[in-house]
């Protein structure tokens, strides 16, 4: 496991999990890309008893010669080629039954996904395999692992059939953290500033697939010309691939995104309905939750408004970098990013995305504030204006149970950011709309969220708290 970056408490409950004394079924799940496959191989050392990828593109038929092959391997013998998935869970439980029964049995199903092709039997097989056999197997591991998130949510985490409630231990892979990012690049001797590690998570989050394209001998600009915009980039077509390989009907779920990627606060769902022209019925539900689910998308709730009010926005930073300058621009310039470094496209992109990287990192934001033993829920909140009155809108707000509400305002900028009287104004403006618009009673607390801090003025002592750029690197 030398080679493992962040990811300990994934190891820890793994460790768990290999110290029982019954069967275990884990289930590992997270966005392509996300390195599962990686952990589990590094955990694991490669030694399994038996092995098993499923294939995107295949048929049945081919998936079960596929599995055919590879238990033969295994085992070291041949079999007769498998009618069904029953028949093929039969050979790998007679194979698993000649195993040291006082040795851990390691079995790895990886794209588990793509094993269950459409009248496949694929799941009914492997519920009868697990509850007639495996879970009685007190030294059997069986890991599975797929990248289509909602699948392995409502297949297997949320199963209410054969496999209810028979997971022992599952296991969501997130992206890295900022500071999980900088130890990762550091380690593949790519030094750079904060600041430029911050850009890069703003186009790539902590991918790992995507992190490790990144070429230390150049800059940051270079590398993402490099990696997205000349001809036959390495990722010039991973968001048709990103979207077609989780979803079906992949196109309906871009139009989702593409429609939330034009609203930076995100779209409520009869907005979204307006925008895509979806219907409003079962089918839409499923496909917001699935993208919930997968990490494409964030549900933030509006501090003071009905559940129902609640709003969707656009959380995948390849894909928010993606509508925003890849589809148009792709090939078109091989130096696209470092010609328009001065472009104020690009600084609106960063001062907005910068949110994204603030409500991700909240639990440092609260470590900064003192707060993190409070009870806090994140919210974000907006007033419509009208010919008489202007509205007023705050990018992230902490209410907490101590009866304290931070009122984040996020800025992100080359230097220390400065206050001047007109900023003054609105931010005062802003916490009394605030005020009498949710008649709250709590203690409001102005807390400046920047990249270097707020430069001392006579306009500074406003801020109540601040948080600065270092302070999302921190370790929780």
């Amino acid at each position: 496991m030398n080679k493992l970056i962040g990811r300990e408490n994934e190891i820890k409950r793994l460790d768990r999990a290999m110290a029982e004394k019954e069967s275990q079924l884990i289930i590992v799940y997270g966005r392509r890309r996300v390195g599962k496959t990686f952990l589990i191989n590094e955990y694991f050392g490669g030694s399994f008893a038996f092995r098993f990828t499923g294939s995107e593109n295949q048929s049945n038929r081919e998936q079960l010669k596929n599995f055919e092959i590879e238990l033969g391997l295994a085992a070291s013998s041949e079999y007769p080629p498998f009618r069904d998935w029953t028949e093929a869970f039969f050979g790998l439980r007679a194979y698993l039954e000649t195993g040291d029964p006082d040795k851990k049995q390691v079995v790895f199903f990886d794209e588990l996904p793509w094993m269950d092709k459409q009248n496949s039997g694929f799941m009914a097989a492997f519920e009868w395999f697990w509850n007639s056999w495996g879970a009685a197997k007190k030294n059997l591991v069986f890991i599975v692992c797929g990248s289509a998130t909602s699948w392995m949510v409502e297949k297997l985490d949320e199963n209410k059939g054969g496999l209810f409630n028979r997971q022992t231990c599952r296991l969501y892979i997130a992206p890295f953290d900022l500071r999980t990012t900088e130890t990762y690049l550091r380690s593949r001797n790519i030094f750079w500033s904060r600041y430029d590690y911050v850009q890069c998570y703003m186009i790539m989050g902590g991918i790992p697939f995507y992190l490790r394209l990144l070429d230390g001998e150049l800059t940051l600009n270079q590398n993402i010309d490099n990696i997205f915009f000349r001809k036959g980039a390495e990722l010039w077509n991973e968001f048709q691939h990103l979207y077609r390989t989780l979803f079906s009907n992949s196109d309906k779920y871009i139009a989702i995104v593409e429609a939330l990627s034009k609203k930076r606060k995100g779209l409520k769902r009869e907005e979204i309905i307006k925008e895509t022209g979806l219907p409003a019925n079962g089918v839409l539900t499923k496909m917001l939750s699935d993208l919930e689910k997968s990490g494409f998308i964030r549900i933030n709730d509006m501090f003071g408004y009905k559940k129902r009010e609640k709003t969707y926005q656009l959380s995948d930073y390849f894909t928010i970098f993606y509508f925003r300058f890849i589809k148009d621009h792709y090939g078109k310039d091989s130096r696209y990013w470092e010609d328009t470094v001065d472009d104020p496209a690009r600084r609106v992109w960063a001062g907005l995305t910068y949110e994204q990287v603030c409500k991700d990192h909240s639990e440092q934001i609260k470590k900064k504030l003192g707060i993190s033993g409070v009870m806090t829920e994140i919210y974000s909140w907006d007033k419509k204006g009208d010919k008489d009155e202007a509205g007023a809108q705050i990018d992230m707000l902490i209410d907490r149970r101590d009866r304290v509400i931070n009122l984040c305002e996020i800025k992100f900028s080359t230097g220390q950011y400065e206050i001047d009287k007109d900023y003054d104004a609105a931010l005062k403006r802003k916490l009394e709309v605030f005020r009498e618009s949710t008649k709250t009673t709590k203690t409001l607390l102005i807390t400046m969220i920047t990249t270097y801090g707020v430069k001392k003025n006579m306009y500074s002592n406003y801020v109540g708290k601040e948080v600065c750029l270092d302070d999302l690197f921190e370790k929780l």
